[in-house]
C-alpha cells in the first residue's frame, strides 16, 4: 500500500481539516507529519465546530487510528486542553490516538524564547504565533531537543533541567524581557503526566508494518506550501517542511511509497501575519471577502489578509508537491460576487513572470488579472455538483485548464455535508 498525502497549497487555512474528516472513512490511519499547535484545523458537523491543533482530523471517526508523527512538535499543555475539549464526545482516545516517540516537545522556555525573539525584531516581526514552534525546531536541529520518548526515561528531569538552563542563559541576553517561568512550569509538568498515559510508539515502524498489512494511510499536513521552510516566502515561513517531502521525513515513509497527493486551496487566497502576498486586496473588496468568509485565524484569531486566487503561486505549489488532484474550498464565499478575478501572471521590474520567483519580498509585484463571471447565487444548500450553477462549473473548469490538475472536490460551506464531489471520487 502507498500513503496518500493531503496538504495546503497556499499560506495555510485552506480547509484541510474538513477534507481530512470527509475522506477519513476511506482510510485506516490518519497521520499528522509536521507542525504543531500553530496549526488550526477546523471541522464542522452536527451543528458543532471543532478546532484541532495537534490531534489529526480523523479523530471523530470510529474505527480509524490517528497518529501524531515524529515531524510534529507537541506542547503538552495545549495538547491536554485539546483532549479535554474532546471529552464531551465520548471518544475513546486511548484506542484512537497514538504518538511517535520521536516527536519533539515544546517546553515553556521555548514559548518564552519565541516571544522574546519576536519582540526584539520590532517592525521586522515575521508574524510568529508565539507557540514556541521555531525555538523547538531549532533545538531539534541543534540536537538539544526533548522528545516524547524521553518522558518515559529515568533521567527525564535531568534532561529537562539541562535544556531549561540553556534557555535561561539565552533569555538573559534579552535585557528588557521579563518572565515568570514558575507559573508556566507547573501546568506543563502536570500535562506531561497525562501524556504518559497515552500510547507512544516507534511510529515509522508502526506505519510501515501497517502498510505491509494492507492498511490505508492518509498523511495530513499543517500550514501551507507557501510557509514551507525551504520553498515558502522565506523568512516569513514556518519552521518545518509543509510540502509532500515532509511526509517522508515526518513519518518515516519512503518516497516510493507516496501515492495520491491531494492539494487543498481556497477559491480565493488568504494569508495571516507578515510577508509577501501578491494578490492581496487592501481595499473594500478584500474586506468583503474577509467578512463573507469570516477570515480570522483558527489559532490566533488574527484577521487574515485576503485576495484573489493566484494561479502562478498555485502552479508553483502543485509542481513542488506533485499534486494529483485538487479540492477547492470556500467557493460559497464568492456567492455574492458578480465578477471574480484570477491572477494569471506578475509584472516585476517590467518583466512578465508566469511562475513564482525567488524574490517577492523586496520588489513591487504587480498582479495581472483575468475576469471570470460570478454565479451570484446561494450554493450552500447544494447536495450535488451536477446541480451547481454553470458559472461555478465554468470557474472550476477555468482553474483546471490553467493548473492542469483535476478539481475533484468543491466545498460550499463549513459542514462536512457541504462537500460536492466532482469526478465521483468521494465515497
Amino acid at each position: 500500500m502507498k500513503v496518500d498525502v493531503l496538504l495546503g497549497l497556499q499560506w495555510g487555512d485552506e480547509g484541510k481539516g474538513k477534507i481530512v474528516d470527509v475522506l477519513t472513512p476511506n482510510y485506516d490511519i490518519i497521520a499528522r507529519f509536521q507542525g504543531g499547535p500553530n496549526a488550526g484545523h477546523t471541522l464542522e458537523f452536527n451543528g458543532i465546530k471543532h478546532v484541532l491543533h495537534t490531534i489529526p482530523s480523523g479523530i471523530f471517526r470510529e474505527g480509524v487510528l490517528n497518529l501524531i508523527g515524529n515531524g510534529v512538535v507537541i506542547d503538552p499543555v495545549i495538547f491536554k486542553a485539546e483532549l479535554a475539549k474532546l471529552a464531551p464526545y465520548n471518544i475513546d482516545i486511548k484506542s484512537r490516538l497514538i504518538i511517535s516517540k520521536k516527536a519533539h516537545l515544546i517546553l515553556p522556555t521555548h514559548r518564552l524564547l519565541d516571544a522574546a525573539s519576536e519582540a526584539a525584531k520590532g517592525k521586522d516581526k515575521i508574524g510568529s504565533t508565539l507557540k514556541g514552534i521555531g525555538p523547538t525546531y531549532m533545538d531539534k536541529t541543534g540536537r538539544n531537543g526533548l522528545r516524547v520518548g524521553d518522558i518515559f526515561s529515568l533521567n527525564f528531569e535531568t534532561k529537562y533541567n539541562a535544556l531549561v538552563n540553556k534557555h535561561k542563559d539565552i533569555l538573559n541576553h534579552y535585557a528588557d524581557f521579563e518572565y515568570d517561568l514558575t507559573e508556566l512550569e507547573g501546568p506543563w509538568l502536570q500535562a506531561i503526566d497525562e501524556l504518559r498515559e497515552l500510547t507512544a510508539v516507534d511510529s515509522e515502524q508502526y506505519l510501515n508494518d501497517a502498510m505491509k498489512a494492507g492498511k490505508k494511510v492518509l498523511a495530513e499536513g499543517a500550514q501551507g506550501t507557501m510557509l514551507d521552510i525551504d520553498f515558502g516566502t522565506y523568512p516569513f515561513v514556518t519552521s518545518s517542511n509543509t510540502v509532500t517531502a515532509g511526509t517522508c521525513t515526518g513519518l518515516g515513509i519512503a518516497p516510493t511509497k507516496i501515492g495520491e497527493v491531494i492539494g487543498i486551496f481556497k477559491a480565493y487566497c488568504t494569508r495571516v501575519g507578515s510577508g509577501p502576498f501578491p494578490t492581496e486586496l487592501d481595499n473594500e473588496v478584500g474586506e468583503r471577502i474577509r467578512t463573507e468568509g469570516f477570515e480570522f485565524g483558527a489559532t490566533t484569531g488574527r484577521p487574515r489578509r485576503c485576495g484573489w486566487v493566484d494561479i502562478p503561486q498555485l502552479k508553483y505549489a502543485i509542481m513542488i508537491n506533485g499534486v494529483t488532484e485538487l479540492s477547492m474550498m470556500k467557493s460559497d464565499v464568492l456567492d455574492k460576487f458578480d465578477t471574480i478575478k484570477a491572477c494569471t501572471h506578475y509584472i516585476i521590474d517590467g518583466e512578465r513572470y508566469d511562475y513564482f520567483p525567488y524574490d517577492v519580498n523586496d520588489v513591487e509585484v504587480i498582479p495581472v488579472y483575468e475576469d471570470i463571471k460570478g454565479w451570484n447565487c446561494d450554493t450552500t444548500k447544494l447536495s450535488s455538483y451536477d446541480d451547481a450553477p454553470k458559472e461555478l462549473k465554468d470557474y472550476v473548469e477555468y482553474l483546471e485548464q490553467k493548473l492542469e490538475v483535476p478539481i475533484t472536490v468543491v466545498s460550499v460551506g463549513p459542514d462536512r455535508t457541504q462537500t460536492l464531489s466532482n469526478k465521483k471520487v468521494l465515497a
